[in-house]
């Protein structure tokens, strides 16, 4: 049961749920705002923690899914979204379309959908967590589940 979760977190239960994937939406009382800060409160490799990165390709919404094991090159991403620019949005612009805050952003749950690519390097690791709507929220998937819970694009990020 999620009545115990944060709204913006049972928004993304429910997201995850009606893709028909049985995932549990875990909150942690220790920060997982970052890809580091997630990985050590959970016990894992940083590798293994799907960090949620909002850009703008072309000026249009981007989200992409990266392992916290690495940074995103703007340039080999516009390449492989086929877009001439590509810029990080800001706290404002990520909230706006995510409706969750920077730390926070799952995979799902948005106000609208947003174009998603998915870090074609997560597929290393048997599950990968991902932000669930909070910086203390978080939630367990393989890396085909994340792809078809985002109906997103494997590409190289980095």
């Amino acid at each position: 049961m999620t009545a115990h979760l944060p709204e913006r977190s049972r928004l993304v239960a429910k997201a995850v749920l009606d893709a028909g994937l049985d995932v549990e939406v875990r909150e942690l009382s220790a920060s997982t705002r970052t890809a580091r800060e997630a990985a050590d409160a959970l016990g894992c490799d940083v590798g293994a923690i799907a960090s949620s990165l909002l850009f703008l390709a072309d000026g249009e919404p981007l989200l992409v899914m990266t392992s916290g094991a690495h940074r995103v090159d703007t340039d080999v991403l516009a390449v492989e979204v086929g877009a001439n620019t590509i810029a990080m949005a800001n706290a404002a612009r990520v909230r706006e379309v995510t409706g969750q805050a920077i730390g926070g952003v799952a995979p799902v749950g948005h106000p609208a959908p947003v174009r998603t690519v998915v870090d074609g390097s997560l597929a290393d690791h048997a599950v990968v967590w991902t932000a669930a709507g909070t910086p203390h929220t978080l939630m367990p998937m393989t890396y085909d589940d994340l792809l078809h819970l985002t109906g997103g694009e494997a590409v190289r990020v980095a």
